[in-house]
Formats: C-alpha cells, sequence, structure tokens
C-alpha cells in the first residue's frame, strides 16, 4: 500500500511543479485533454497523486511519459495549477528514481551542482589540449573514440540499469504477467515512440511541433551518425560531407525555433522553463553550430589556426555527452520510448 507523504509537493517544487496544491478538481483539465477515456482520467489522476504524496504510486504509473505537453489543460485551468506544468516535473522527478546515481535528481534540482558539472569537464577538455601540446591532429583522434567510447559506456552503465529499474518499477511491480512473446511482439511500439512519436499527433493543435521534434529526432541521430561512424571530421567523402553539413544545418534551425519559442513564452509549455529545458536546447544547437563551423574550416583550411574552434566544440560534445545525454531532459527521448512500450506490454 502506498503511504502518503504530506511533504511531496514541496519536493515536486523543486522540480518545477507549479502551484498545482490549488487544483480543487473541477475537471477542466481532463475534459480538454485529448489523452482522457472513460476509463482514464487523464491528467486529473496524477495532479491527484501528487497532492497526496502517493510517491509508490506514481512510480508505478507510465501516464506521465504518455503526455506532450500541449498545454491545453493548463491553458483552461480556473484555478492556475498548472497541470502540464506538473506532469513535465513529474517527468523529471520519475527521471531521477529510475537514474540509481542519484545524479539526475542533483542536476535537476541544484543549478550551481549543474554548472560546476560544466565548469569540470571544460577544465578537463583544456587540461587534455594542454597534455597534447595543442596537437589538432591527436585531439581531433581522441574525440572521435571519445564519442564512441562515451555513447557505449553510458549505454551499458547508466541507461540498462535505470530502464531495468522502470520496468521494475512499473511493470513487475505491478505483478501483471507477461508473457515472453509479448515482449518480442510489442517491439515496435518502442521504435515507433522512438523515431516517429505517433502519440504527440493525438494531441491538438500540435502538428507542427511534432513535425520539428520529428526533424529534430531525425537530424540528431544523422548527426551522431554522421559523426562517429562517419567520423565527418576526417572523411574526404564529398558525399558524406554534404550530408553533414546539412544535418548540422537541420539541427542548428530547428533549434533557433526552440530557444525563440523559450523566449517569448506564448505557449504554455514554455512559460516555466526549467535551466535543464534551457541547457537541452542551447548544447543541441551549439553541437550542430561548431560541427558546422568546425567542417568548414577543415574544408577551407584553415582549421590548424583556430584550434581554440576545435577545443570548444569538444567541450561542447563533452558536456553534452557526460552532463545532459545520461542525466538531463535528453533522457526523456529514451524513457518515453521505453513508456510506450511497457504501456503496450501491459494492455489486457
Amino acid at each position: 500500500m502506498s503511504k502518503i507523504n504530506p511533504a511531496f509537493g514541496k519536493e515536486l517544487n523543486k522540480y518545477g511543479a507549479v502551484n498545482f496544491n490549488a487544483c480543487y478538481n473541477c475537471g477542466n483539465c481532463t475534459a480538454v485533454c485529448s489523452l482522457s477515456t472513460e476509463e482514464v482520467s487523464f491528467p486529473r489522476e496524477m495532479v491527484r497523486l501528487s497532492a497526496l504524496g502517493l510517491e509508490d504510486d506514481i512510480k508505478a504509473s507510465l501516464k506521465p511519459w504518455e503526455c506532450y505537453y500541449c498545454g491545453e489543460c493548463s491553458t483552461h485551468c480556473p484555478q492556475e495549477a498548472n497541470p502540464g506544468e506538473l506532469m513535465m516535473s513529474l517527468r523529471r522527478w520519475l527521471t531521477s528514481k529510475y537514474d540509481w546515481t542519484g545524479l539526475s535528481g542533483l542536476m535537476y534540482k541544484s543549478l550551481p551542482a549543474t554548472i560546476t558539472a560544466f565548469v569540470i569537464t571544460f577544465i578537463g577538455v583544456l587540461a587534455f589540449a594542454v597534455s597534447t601540446g595543442f596537437d589538432l591532429e591527436h585531439m581531433m583522434h581522441v574525440g572521435h573514440l571519445f564519442e564512441a567510447i562515451a555513447i557505449a559506456t553510458i549505454m551499458a552503465v547508466i541507461f540498462v540499469p535505470n530502464i531495468a529499474r522502470m520496468w521494475y518499477f512499473t511493470v513487475l511491480k505491478s505483478e501483471e504477467k507477461v508473457p515472453f512473446k509479448k515482449y518480442i511482439s510489442s517491439l515496435g511500439e518502442f521504435f515507433v515512440t522512438m523515431f516517429v512519436q505517433k502519440r504527440a499527433l493525438d494531441c491538438d493543435d500540435n502538428r507542427f511541433r511534432w513535425f520539428e521534434h520529428f526533424i529534430l529526432v531525425i537530424g540528431y541521430l544523422s548527426l551522431l551518425f554522421t559523426t562517429v561512424f562517419l567520423d565527418w571530421f576526417s572523411t574526404s567523402y564529398v558525399a558524406v560531407n554534404i550530408f553533414g553539413y546539412l544535418v548540422s544545418a537541420i539541427v542548428f534551425v530547428v533549434t533557433i525555433d526552440f530557444v525563440n519559442s523559450r523566449m517569448k513564452k506564448k505557449k504554455a509549455l514554455n512559460k516555466h522553463s526549467q535551466p535543464s529545458d534551457w541547457f537541452f536546447v542551447i548544447w543541441l544547437f551549439l553541437m550542430g553550430f561548431t560541427a558546422f563551423f568546425v567542417r568548414l574550416f577543415i574544408d577551407l583550411d584553415i582549421i590548424e589556426t583556430n584550434k581554440w574552434l576545435y577545443i570548444f566544440h569538444f567541450t561542447i560534445l563533452v558536456q553534452w555527452a557526460l552532463i545532459i545525454v545520461p542525466f538531463g531532459k535528453w533522457t526523456h527521448f529514451l524513457y518515453r520510448s521505453f513508456a510506450m512500450y511497457f504501456a503496450k506490454l501491459k494492455e489486457k
């Protein structure tokens, strides 16, 4: 039986929850939410669980991941309880509970801790550059190896145990028997969510935002493939270079629009942006921006006299790989995909 925790609201506030205790259960959010059904009171159920502090019930739920934050619930809330922002905060809180290292919670709750991590990684990259005598060729070779090693290590050491914990909380503890063949037959839901995010299309007036996310996901994964597997900074193949320029430009343009939206704060999902939201879009923008110009300077044969550009790019890359990907908002991309997969497993 889940225990009530009266102090849970204060804990959620640290993850960005805004005024959710003002909810008086009117049901407007459920009435306007396109994810609500006769059987599921969405998102009001999660508001109620949060108000009562039923942490175990929240950890067992996949509903926060089903929400794509169209903002309709917050817009129509007469109490300005911001249920959409609560769902976002629950995703951050759940991320901290899945993470066996505890660093996700620390990064979400403490801006000084996050900034300290950024500073430490910068010092580490600078120390590495000094140790090589600012040998650009060696730095670029190590940078390429770092990407491949970091991806494999983070998946094995961080994400696999975290996904296992998520599975334990949401599927195994529910004591619902899932036949092995269903784990195989439901895999399509995982891949469709990861690459297409089709559930976002269920949200009203969300088509353009869905398209931007789709383009960004494809662009980001393509940039990752280009730099890690094709070694964009070392190859002389014209087709690879053109492809790299293209995906860098895509990431650059889409992230500019995301940053612009957060600055204007016209939509509900942008009115209460947390540092993790800003770090995600800004560092993604810097990834595409610096990758584009490093390759351009290589092609113009002026990279040797602009070594600091590559050092800056490598710093962004290291911070992205060691801080934002394993412990920041990027994890939502992975956890949401598994959440839809686990939800499929639990369907009767």
